[in-house]
């Protein structure tokens, strides 16, 4: 890859959705779509006449003055008006942001994208479209959906911001504080994504954690920030943390009980302690007991150590906040593990019945597990059968082969 490939590409990656905003904020007849096309239009040409002419001292002004120039252009064939003082301006300008209480620039679009008109899962769509810059069949696979079906979202988040001049801008400083819970909610699943998805490339992976760590970190920089940024900020770094342990060698999924502790970033975990610690308050968030949660696993030297009791308690706590069957799958682990084995198959079992649940290879492959260990090896392969059937990637699928051949050859 040549200087010129490597300056445009690290450029795209920072500026992508900062050209794309700036062009919505200042050409307000022109749509999203015609947007993000000029801009991709603009890398083009930066690619070609950098090769030839060399890399500019200002590229990201040199981006810009060509998305300008370029939208001008659409504007005027398209019979549209085109501002004044965009007519009036010189021909070179570097990007200059307004003063504002956010210092980051990725995390002033990550709290536009945040726009309450918006639904939660669009929200989180366009924030990785234009906060993380990442392609359409990028969200797609991380968020579980077609390449149509992330496609169509962003069609329809395209159609609103236009309809409904939802401009991509940050607000104003008091409109600011009311998307703080959108933003950390953004900021989770961005890591979580990341986090728990065994398919993609590991760079991917680790990309999206990193993002979610470095919009939260300048969030916690920022006058916004709040206990509930503290307890969010110590809940991905126990996450991180871990994050060498959770794939052997070979690549295959490894469980909580079979990863190499000694893999664990002590570093990482001392200051998702620091935060955790700087996080107490009265009014108790789920951040703060997930990250409770996690900090119990990650001081813990072994696996049979492991205080289940407290970290049920912890999901009894949650489930007070956000009734969650998800969250109630992971307190009957826990409580199996504790040793109230009755009460976690109740649980288990009641969660059969749910309408999205009984599908869920984790419930099924739950189920079958602790089955197996309790001497119902026919019963407990027949539900790691359906796991099988139910895992909706290549790593889930071997891993349950994994543990089925080792349970049939007890």
């Amino acid at each position: 890859m040549s200087s010129a490939d490597q300056e445009a590409d690290r450029l795209y990656k920072e500026n992508f959705g900062r050209m794309v905003a700036f062009l919505l904020r200042r050409f307000h007849d022109l749509d999203p779509e015609s947007a993000e096309d000029i801009v991709q239009d603009a890398f083009s040409a930066a690619l070609t006449n950098w090769k030839f002419a060399g890399i500019p001292a200002n590229g990201v002004g040199w981006i810009y003055r060509v998305c300008r120039n370029m939208a001008i252009n659409h504007l005027r064939k398209h019979k549209s008006v085109v501002p004044v003082d965009e007519l009036t301006r010189g021909d070179f300008e570097e990007i200059r942001m307004d003063e504002s209480v956010l210092e980051d620039s990725q995390l002033r679009l990550l709290f536009a994208c945040a726009h309450p008109e918006l639904s939660p899962k669009t929200q989180v769509v366009i924030t990785l479209k234009y906060v993380v810059n990442l392609k359409t069949d990028t969200i797609a696979r991380i968020l579980g959906l077609t390449s149509d079906g992330a496609d169509k979202l962003l069609v329809r988040a395209r159609k609103k911001i236009k309809e409904e001049r939802i401009i991509f801008e940050e607000p104003h400083t008091e409109a600011l504080r009311p998307r703080l819970a959108i933003v950390h909610k953004i900021i989770y699943l961005i890591f979580n994504e990341g986090y728990k998805s065994s398919e993609g490339k590991e760079i991917l992976r680790e990309q999206l954690c990193e993002d979610a760590l470095l919009m939260n970190k300048a969030l916690l920089d920022s006058p916004l920030a709040n206990k509930e940024t503290c307890a969010l900020q110590a809940l991905m770094l126990f996450g991180c943390a871990r994050f060498e342990a959770r794939f052997s060698s070979s690549g295959g999924i490894l469980d909580l009980e079979n990863q190499d502790r000694t893999l664990w970033n002590r570093d990482l975990i001392r200051v998702g302690e620091d935060y955790l610690s700087r996080s107490r308050c009265e009014n108790i968030s789920t951040y703060h007991l997930e990250a409770a949660i996690a900090c119990v696993h990650c001081v813990t030297d072994r696996f049979r150590r492991t205080d289940w009791i407290l970290i049920a308690g912890l999901y009894d706590r949650l489930l007070q906040i956000q009734p969650n069957p998800f969250v109630e799958l992971s307190r009957a682990i826990a409580l199996y593990y504790a040793g109230q084995k009755d009460e976690a198959f109740r649980t288990l079992y009641s969660l059969l019945s749910h309408a999205f649940l009984h599908q869920y290879h984790l419930l099924n492959m739950t189920l079958g597990k602790f089955l197996c260990l309790e001497g119902e090896k026919d019963q407990g392969l027949a539900f790691l059968e359906k796991a099988l059937l139910q895992a909706p990637a290549a790593k889930e699928i071997e891993f349950i082969r994994d543990m089925m051949k080792k349970f049939r050859s007890r």
